[in-house]
């Protein structure tokens, strides 16, 4: 049974890849994805308002209280006195591809082009195999035309390219008005793989201390819904990669994603709910079922339902939502 498949240009073993998570945090329990069966690693978003904080932390303690006396214009702080996260990061990162025998990711997270960008030549260096960047922005101003909100994910992947010589993928939101024409203009600039979709975590209020509060709610499987019907819609458009992200829990999820044409798909809440031991029964799963349906390999079955493929290609538009409604029933 040949599990293997490609991915940003990388040669997988199976097409389950952990995303960015706290499983990442630490070189243990990346081991543990790995032996669990992972066939490469996405590492936690190191945030770009989290490299521009240490950037002005460090900047003040470098410089606070320097004028006064003669004698202190180049004295430093103490290590204690400022956090090192990013530069942590990149250690980790560099440590990891020295322990792990499977491609490791990184992944920034930001929106506009300043220096936090720098850091994916850093991750470069110390041996990532791929960056993942993870955009997540949400554009509140009313006279932001969307033009001009599109161009900044263009400015970004540019500047990242421009320094870097390993695969480049983009996670990205669904909130595009002419989503495939997005896609395709990303796939002419050079974008090596898309990721759908980042889950943007909506805040709650606390009706009692009249707060905003984070929210963390973990996917369930009817999340895969989305990057299933645009993956279904992009393979064979695009030649960037295709990974599918949110909701892939089961191997029946794995399944489908692959059929719709996902190269790989990746897995997060179904990990923090249940453990690396996930990846190995999913696979099990995965296994056991094409065995059942005599399926040989993952290439087989990779793009059989996109929409190029299937009968009906009105499927996977609006034709779908009429039919879903009119077979609706209510219960009395």
């Amino acid at each position: 049974m040949d599990l293997t498949t490609t991915y940003l240009g990388l040669h997988l073993k199976n097409p389950i890849v952990p995303s960015a998570g706290p499983f990442s945090h630490t070189l243990d329990s990346m081991k543990r994805l790995e032996d669990n069966g992972a066939a490469a690693i996405v590492m936690y978003s190191l945030f770009e308002e989290q490299i521009s904080h240490e950037m002005a932390e460090l900047e003040h303690y470098l410089s606070y209280g320097t004028e006064s006396f003669a004698e202190s214009l180049t004295y430093f702080p103490m290590s204690r006195e400022y956090n090192l996260g990013p530069d942590e990061y990149i250690e980790l990162l560099h440590k990891a591809k020295q322990s792990l025998q499977i491609p490791v990711i990184g992944s920034l997270n930001g929106i506009t082009v300043g220096g936090w960008i720098s850091y994916a030549k850093k991750m470069q260096q110390a041996g990532a195999d791929a960056i993942e960047l993870n955009v997540y922005y949400i554009p509140t101003d009313p006279f932001l035309p969307s033009e001009e909100v599109e161009n900044r994910y263009f400015e970004v992947l540019h500047a990242v390219k421009s320094s870097v010589t390993i695969p480049v993928a983009m996670k990205l939101s669904p909130f595009f008005s002419s989503f495939a024409n997005f896609v395709q203009r990303l796939d002419n600039a050079g974008v090596d793989g898309i990721v759908l979709f980042n889950r943007f975590y909506q805040p709650d209020i606390d009706i009692e201390t009249l707060e905003i509060m984070p929210n963390l709610i973990l996917s369930t499987p009817h999340a895969r819904r989305l990057p299933m019907r645009w993956i279904a819609i992009l393979f064979g458009r695009v030649n960037a990669h295709l990974a599918a992200t949110s909701g892939i829990h089961t191997s029946e999820d794995v399944l489908k994603l692959l059929m719709v044409g996902a190269d790989v798909t990746m897995m997060c809440s179904a990990l923090l709910k249940n453990g690396p031991e996930r990846i190995r029964e999913v696979l099990n799963d995965v296994e056991r079922w094409m065995m059942e349906h005599e399926y040989v390999s993952i290439q087989q079955m990779k793009g059989s339902m996109s929409q190029k493929s299937i009968a009906d290609p009105a499927a996977f538009e609006r034709a779908n939502y009429m039919k879903a409604l009119n077979q609706y029933q209510f219960l009395r």
